[in-house]
């Protein structure tokens, strides 16, 4: 198995960690009844019909296969690129991958299933709220971070002999 591919288990723990969060948000708390943890963080059950921040959310249900079409082609593009890295490759590049795989999927589990994506962490600054959340959006966003920094500043020769 080549270094890029051994990190899955990365996405799948991330994919477990957001299914069953979810699951417990879906439980736990009513559709948007905040329910206050500390000051600037809420837990509040949102079902997201659009992409990041509610992006088309409202458009009449043709975005729910798009996106899950999208999030598929993405995150198989994603993994060739996985298998192709050297195998004595150094960096963040497969960890950074992975999150955005399992983060992706994550989502798209609920999306094809229900239809929507469950959020749940509301992060808020006096009256002025993020939109709310979940773990995969925080994969993903991690992953994107990390692949952003390990381009710029760790370009560092990464196929070691």
């Amino acid at each position: 198995m080549t270094s890029g591919l051994k990190w899955l288990w990365l996405s799948v723990l991330v994919i477990v960690l957001d299914q069953f969060t979810k699951s417990l948000a879906s439980q736990y708390l009513q559709l948007h009844v905040p329910v206050p943890l500390m000051p600037g963080l809420n837990l509040t059950l949102v079902h997201n019909t659009g992409a990041a921040f509610s992006f088309l959310s409202q458009a009449g249900g043709w975005q729910r296969w798009f996106f899950v079409v999208l999030a598929l082609t993405v995150s198989v593009v994603l993994i060739f690129w996985m298998a192709r890295l050297p195998q004595h490759y150094k960096g963040w590049v497969p960890a950074s991958l992975a999150l955005i795989i399992g983060g992706a999927l994550g989502n798209v589990w609920d999306r094809a299933l229900l239809g929507y994506v469950i959020d749940f962490i509301d992060v808020y600054y006096q009256v002025w709220h993020w939109p709310a959340f979940n773990i995969a959006d925080s994969a993903i966003t991690l992953g994107a971070i990390m692949l952003i920094i390990d381009t710029i500043w760790l370009n560092t020769k990464k196929d070691s002999a």
